[in-house]
């Protein structure tokens, strides 16, 4: 009786479990160097350089700005009057193609100017909205004069353009927007 109770107190088999750590730590390493992350690139524009601070900004006349002021309550304003962001377009077009016409807008599409004017609490979506009616009239113009020139479109005629070659249309059409430095908002 003596041996098998000596059999019974075996040890069990152990797995062993110092290097888990270890693989663990690697594993985490490897996963953490090849995963990749989405970075938000935001809106890609080229901004004017600094003035000197001695220099004056170039005066622009009254009646060749086209004043878009958006607050912080979402209300868009188009020359101090209440306005929807679909309204943005038709009046950008008009403002820039009225060749004098109308002392209402420009003088020329030489001297238009589309002022846009936040405040910081402005929601970011109507800022891009405001924008890309904007823009949106101004491609509207650029595709009507390449229609005139014998394009099907802008794009086709940027397409036929030498990388040297001047764009007549934007030198005839040029896109002059100014982005106004927001209001600082309501400190609370």
């Amino acid at each position: 009786m003596g041996v098998l109770a000596k059999k019974k107190q075996r040890k069990d088999a152990e797995i062993p479990t110092s290097s888990m750590a270890d693989i663990a730590f690697l594993l985490l390493i490897f996963f953490l160097v090849t995963t990749t992350i989405d970075v938000d690139t935001g809106i890609g524009m080229t901004l004017p350089p600094d003035l000197d601070q001695e220099q004056e900004p170039p005066p622009v006349r009254e009646r060749n700005l086209l004043k878009i002021l958006i607050n912080a309550q979402g209300q868009v304003l188009l020359e101090d009057l209440p306005s929807s962001v679909a309204q943005i377009r038709s009046e950008v077009l008009t403002h820039v193609q009225n060749n004098g016409v109308d002392p209402r807008y420009s003088e020329s599409p030489n001297k238009a100017v589309v002022s846009i004017k936040t405040d910081r609490e402005t929601p970011y979506n109507l800022y891009i909205q405001t924008m890309d009616e904007v823009w949106m009239a101004y491609f509207e113009i650029w595709d009507t004069e390449a229609r005139s020139m014998g394009f099907a479109d802008y794009t086709d005629y940027r397409a036929q353009l030498e990388d040297v070659a001047e764009n007549e249309i934007r030198e005839k059409w040029p896109a002059q927007v100014s982005l106004a430095e927001p209001d600082p908002g309501s400190s609370d």
